[in-house]
């Protein structure tokens, strides 16, 4: 039983070692289309991060335009227009508390504004 487990490893060893008979242009053909695959799945990576560093960034909410404003999840033209009517700020709750935008609205996009 131990013979034949090392000489079905050694088959095994063997079979691994066998030359393929590749071209060049197979060789350059498999390698251009590896290196294709890496250059598309490095730029999907650099987007990605380039994403995540974009949704992090907060929106100051005492310098922002109504462009910015609007883009926050919930906020309208009008609302955005009632959070530069009613600016400074000295911290985002005071959108809540000068009624410029509801509780619920304020908790969706608190993570994502700041009063500087």
């Amino acid at each position: 039983m131990k013979n034949f487990a090392l000489i079905a490893l050694a088959a095994f060893s063997l079979a691994g070692c066998n030359a393929h008979d590749r071209s060049p242009d197979a060789i350059r053909e498999q390698t251009a289309h590896a290196t294709s695959t890496a250059v598309r799945d490095a730029k999907a990576v650099t987007q990605g991060v380039v994403q995540g560093i974009r949704q992090q960034r907060t929106v100051n909410i005492n310098k922002a335009s109504i462009k910015d404003l609007s883009a926050l999840d919930g906020i309208d033209d009008e609302t955005a227009g009632r959070i530069i009517d009613n600016r400074p700020y000295g911290d985002s709750y005071e959108l809540v508390k000068k009624h410029i935008i509801s509780k619920t609205e304020y908790n969706r996009i608190a993570g994502k504004i700041e009063a500087r």
